[in-house]
């Protein structure tokens, strides 16, 4: 039933990590790049469409960018965060 149902961030989201870790030339596992998905997505309203190109045909170019600027926002704020988690697992290991 829920099949064709799906968030139209989850699309934008894959994008922009691969881009940026791309741009950081940083080798990560698929793991890795779930877990930014996952916090990443938990960061931004969702928004549950049946077809993304339906969506996209009635957002107009300032509601386009906006949405890719929240993206942005959102796949930074998962990188610090695992980061920061990943410094702090570290921390406690060595202490």
């Amino acid at each position: 039933m829920l099949s064709s149902i799906g968030n139209y961030y989850e699309r934008l989201v894959m994008e922009r990590i691969h881009d940026t870790l791309l741009q950081q030339d940083e080798a990560t596992g698929s793991d890795y790049v779930d877990d930014l998905a996952c916090v990443a997505l938990n960061y931004l309203p969702p928004r549950y469409v049946r077809y993304s190109i339906d969506l996209a045909a009635h957002l107009t170019d300032q509601e386009h960018a906006t949405m890719r600027e929240e993206v942005a926002d959102a796949v930074g704020f998962a990188i610090a965060t695992l980061r920061r988690r990943s410094a702090g697992r570290d921390d406690e290991r060595e202490g």
